[in-house]
């Protein structure tokens, strides 16, 4: 069996089937819903760090561009949701397109630009002398376009095309392209790779998935402030999920987002204290005793990871 059909029967393709079939045995599609939007963009900054290695604090800055473009698109251009999340796409990767010279760096001088660039536009979204525009720091309400049931199942259709992606770039020379140039990219540009064009298009395929997610969430909660799709937690649980399970795989960040994720909501909420407690000890001895994350474990054994 060819590779990549293995990936997309081992991960894609249960992965989808359950969350497409959970909301009917189980009630709380909210938790479910939140559970998908963290799958995929857990992916989509696996699409950055897990093959380029750039580590984009900021990567929530294209989730809230998403979330806008969506909104701006219904209220002011009367656009329909479908149509609207296209709009909410192309506005993250207009948005990566004018950060791309943060590329020329790299490390925590490519971290903290992204970071910084990503509260710019924060600022700029809840200016109050905006508010005729994006309604500035008051929120967005969007209860005419409000379809929990049917936005769910774009969320997960969002998810399956993600993944389908993620299992590409496993299985494709500009998958091994984008990984080489993360190990040397000296060596990778001699070996005739176009480092500067592959980071490139990662980048904006990142920002792409941050982007639908991003409309998707704004679609579905209909009504949200500046700080709720710009909080710099969803980028670091985006971060923490894929680390924890390990980067550049298909399984690692799914991994990580039902394990961390789901403790999260067992007793993150109830007992904060406790949750930062197992949190700080599982990434603690993820770093000493795991670095690659848990999918490492099955490597050590000779098992190949999707």
């Amino acid at each position: 069996m060819p590779k990549a059909l293995r990936h997309v029967l081992f991960t894609l393709v249960p992965v989808v089937v359950a969350f497409a079939l959970l909301p009917s045995v189980y009630s709380n599609q909210l938790l479910l819903f939140n559970f998908v939007i963290y799958l995929a963009l857990t992916q989509g900054f696996n699409i950055i760090y897990g093959f380029t290695g750039y580590l984009p604090f900021g990567y929530v800055g294209f989730f809230g561009a998403g979330a806008y473009g969506f909104a701006l698109a219904v209220m002011h251009l009367h656009f329909p949701p479908l149509a609207a999340l296209g709009v909410g796409a192309v506005a993250a990767v207009l948005l990566g397109l004018v950060l791309t010279p943060l590329l020329r760096l790299s490390g925590a001088y490519f971290a903290i630009a992204n970071l910084a660039a990503s509260q710019a536009v924060f600022l700029i979204v809840s200016n109050p002398n905006l508010t005729a525009i994006t309604k500035g720091p008051y929120g967005i309400s969007l209860s005419g376009v409000f379809s929990p049931g049917f936005t769910y199942g774009v969320a997960v259709a969002i998810l399956a095309a993600t993944l389908g992606l993620v299992i590409y770039l496993r299985n494709s020379r500009f998958g091994l392209a984008l990984q080489a140039i993360r190990e040397d990219a000296i060596s990778a540009g001699m070996a005739g790779i176009n480092v500067v064009l592959s980071r490139t298009i990662a980048w904006l395929l990142s920002a792409l998935v941050a982007g639908l997610v991003g409309g998707v969430f704004a679609w579905y909660i209909s009504v949200f402030y500046p700080e709720t799709v710009f909080d710099l937690g969803v980028s670091i649980f985006a971060i923490v999920f894929a680390l924890f399970g390990g980067t550049a795989t298909i399984l690692g960040p799914i991994l990580g987002v039902i394990i961390l994720y789901g403790i999260y909501n067992v007793i993150g909420i109830s007992t904060p204290q406790y949750f930062q407690l197992i949190y700080g000890v599982l990434i603690v001895g993820l770093v000493l005793f795991l670095p690659e994350g848990l999918v490492s474990i099955f490597k050590r054994r000779g098992i190949d990871v999707p």
